[in-house]
């Protein structure tokens, strides 16, 4: 095959990949600038509450996480406090066991946090009724105020899930300030974009409330580590509605150590990945339905991973001039909306004297992520 023909060839496989990924953020970058603060009305009933904390390793932040949920302003008869404090150690399980919560301490061979939930699930006493679960991570902190801002966000809901947006706690080092961008870019994208056109918001991990019967039903049905895309494609294949609430604020602890900002990385990409091989062949059926949850959810999967995206634009364009100058022309122009998509999608509070710096680290910390990702494999 003749050199050109090749390198034309890959130079448009590559810029089709990267336009539609391009389009589809700046559309739900545009419209997240769009969207509305909601007016959450007071409920008319205080519900139950079970909330599930999976701790695996973490005992330096566990304690902190577990304070700040049992000081809520919410009546304490209504909520149970249960970790799952897999791996951690025997002093911070004697620390744990002085609080009124329920201390599940598993030993599984290989941790995920869906084994710690389904854990939970299945150890809780059989007389305990609940209407919601509220599923946080080790590191999370929550104000007094977080378990009455979501009974009235449910009730107003009127669904079966909402994710409610998770802000960060620290920023202190180049790692925890790129993950604290990162999420907030996503949010804007896949959360406050899509609730503002009347999709469905994108969970997070942590910060998610479900109806506490269908996330019983359900939980057990997932089988990887990576378990908020599993539940994300039932809730989506099963008609649930996913509402997103921008004003309650769950504080999350962000990665301050490259090497598990990289594994991190790695590891979503290895999950999205897979779960697009696995719900891929529901997308002729989801648009013919007009079941457009589900069909955004797959295309979602298709597109290229945000950093590595910076990445590939970035390398075709100062390579391309030196090749042929006219095809670098689609890649400046490219690179050009990008950067107006991601600045759209981030907020001014996280722009701070380290944003160059920072960025000026990202192909590092693309490379490590792809090789943690075949690593995963």
């Amino acid at each position: 095959m003749n050199l050109w023909i090749l390198l034309t060839f890959v130079d448009w496989l590559l810029f089709i990949g990267v336009a539609f990924t391009t389009v589809y953020l700046l559309f739900f970058s545009i419209a997240s600038l769009f969207n509305k603060h909601q007016t959450v009305k007071k409920a008319k009933r205080q519900s139950r509450f079970i909330i599930l904390i999976p701790s695996y390793r973490h005992d330096d932040v566990i304690m902190q996480s577990v304070m700040s949920t049992l000081g809520q302003s919410y009546p304490q008869r209504l909520f149970d406090v249960v970790v799952i404090s897999d791996h951690e150690s025997e002093m911070t399980n004697m620390r744990l066991a002085q609080y009124p919560i329920t201390l599940l301490t598993p030993n599984f061979e290989k941790s995920t946090k869906a084994k710690s939930l389904q854990y939970a699930i299945l150890n809780l006493p059989e007389f305990k009724i609940y209407d919601a679960v509220v599923i946080l991570d080790a590191g999370n902190i929550v104000e007094p105020e977080f378990l009455e801002q979501v009974n009235d966000a449910f009730e107003s809901a009127g669904t079966k899930a909402i994710q409610v947006h998770r802000v960060p706690q620290n920023m202190d080092t180049p790692s925890a300030r790129l993950d604290a961008i990162f999420e907030e870019i996503n949010t804007s994208i896949f959360r406050r974009g899509h609730i503002t056109v009347g999709l469905s918001s994108a969970i997070s991990g942590s910060g998610m409330v479900f109806d506490f019967g269908w996330f019983k039903d359900n939980i057990m049905k997932v089988k990887t580590a990576n378990e908020d895309k599993e539940i994300e494609a039932m809730l989506y294949r099963q008609h649930v509605f996913v509402d997103y609430y921008d004003d309650i604020y769950v504080y999350d602890e962000k990665t301050r150590q490259t090497s598990d900002f990289n594994k991190q990385r790695g590891r979503w990409v290895y999950g999205q990945v897979v779960n697009l091989i696995k719900n891929i062949r529901f997308i002729p059926a989801a648009i013919i339905n007009r079941h457009y949850d589900l069909a955004d959810k797959i295309i979602q999967w298709m597109l290229i991973p945000r950093i590595l995206l910076v990445v590939i634009i970035g390398f075709m364009s100062v390579t391309l001039p030196f090749i042929y100058f006219s095809l670098a022309i689609k890649w400046w122009l490219t690179g050009f909306i990008v950067g107006f998509a991601l600045c759209f999608a981030t907020p001014d509070s996280l722009v701070g004297k380290h944003w160059d710096k920072d960025f000026m680290r990202l192909p590092f910390r693309v490379i490590m992520s792809v090789v943690n990702a075949v690593i995963k494999r």
